[in-house]
């Protein structure tokens, strides 16, 4: 598809915010209050994605680049490449894991030079176990006053503790527009920590992430007896099936993975015995595979025997 018609592709996409199950998942969604909209897919650049495969991503409606763990060389030329045109369609992510709110500034410098552009949509605070302290929310500030960023995001391996800041942003105390937590067959405990607290209306944009769980649910060495793994794409439709859900992080490594994640937007919701089939091996692999980060909320199930902790 020639670049020209990228912004046509986008146009005839519905842009919506409701919890009703579609068809499909070819709606766009606003990201809160921002004015910003994405699909329902975005791209991580951990796993070194090809330029190539992240230009073709968004001449098919991906427009959320997350620069985040790893920020993987071809993901900075992608991101220089489509911003000649077509910044204002894109909506770039860039995530500090400091524990310093004095360092985040420059950490952010170096990434927008590294990925030559001048300021990007989010600044994400990476893994955040409890809500941000005032000297983030200060830091942001004075980025954004600059220019340099334009809103706040922020990740954590707490659920518990989110719908504390669901309260906080429902009253106006925090700034924080999009919130990126684990969600997979294999990890529901959002189904009750999360989702229960996330307002129809007027609450942060929600986007999960690590949907294949690090490649185990697509793994037929961990099935149980007599199953076959699950697809990339289902792995997609799972996260998206769910209401409360406006977006999956996808961490492609290769065009073939990317794929399986575009083919999830098409595919639209699981049915009942699909769901059932991905939370029956979910459980298997929750039980005897430990994860590779866990998550707080995971503890009381590892305690007693239900998930499989991580080896000392």
């Amino acid at each position: 598809m020639a670049k020209a018609e990228r912004s046509d592709v986008r146009a005839v996409q519905q842009k919506t915010k409701d919890t009703t199950m579609s068809e499909n998942f070819l709606d766009r969604r606003e990201i809160g209050k921002t004015g910003l909209t994405t699909g329902r897919i975005g791209i991580g650049s951990t796993f070194d994605a090809s330029c190539e495969v992240i230009e073709s991503a968004f001449d098919r409606g991906v427009n959320y680049l997350y620069w985040g763990t790893v920020r993987q060389p071809d993901f900075a030329k992608a991101i220089r490449n489509l911003t000649v045109q077509h910044r204002d369609e894109l909506v770039l992510t860039i995530q500090s894991y400091s524990e310093d709110p004095g360092t985040i500034e420059a950490e952010v410098q170096e990434a927008l030079a590294s990925g030559g552009v001048e300021n990007v949509d989010f600044l994400l605070l990476g893994n955040h176990a409890q809500q941000p302290h005032d000297g983030y929310y200060e830091v942001f500030e004075k980025m954004r006053d600059k220019g340099t960023v334009r809103f706040l995001s922020l990740s954590s391996h707490n659920r518990p503790m989110l719908p504390t800041l669901l309260e906080a942003h429902a009253k106006g105390e925090t700034p924080i527009d999009l919130l990126m937590l684990r969600y997979n067959p294999v990890h529901r405990g959002a189904e009750k920590d999360v989702f229960p607290f996330v307002p129809e209306t007027g609450g942060p944009f929600i986007t999960t992430y690590t949907s294949t769980r690090w490649g185990h649910l697509v793994d037929a060495a961990k099935m149980p007896p007599g199953d076959e793994p699950v697809s990339g794409r289902d792995c997609y439709r799972y996260a998206l099936s769910h209401p409360a859900v406006d977006m999956v992080t996808a961490g492609p490594a290769n065009a073939e993975q990317m794929d399986q994640a575009l083919a999830a937007l098409e595919k639209g919701p699981l049915d009942a015995d699909e769901r059932e089939r991905l939370e029956r091996i979910g459980a298997h692999l929750y039980s005897q595979y430990a994860p590779q980060y866990p998550d707080q909320g995971d503890a009381g199930d590892v305690a007693s025997g239900l998930a499989k902790g991580k080896e000392d």
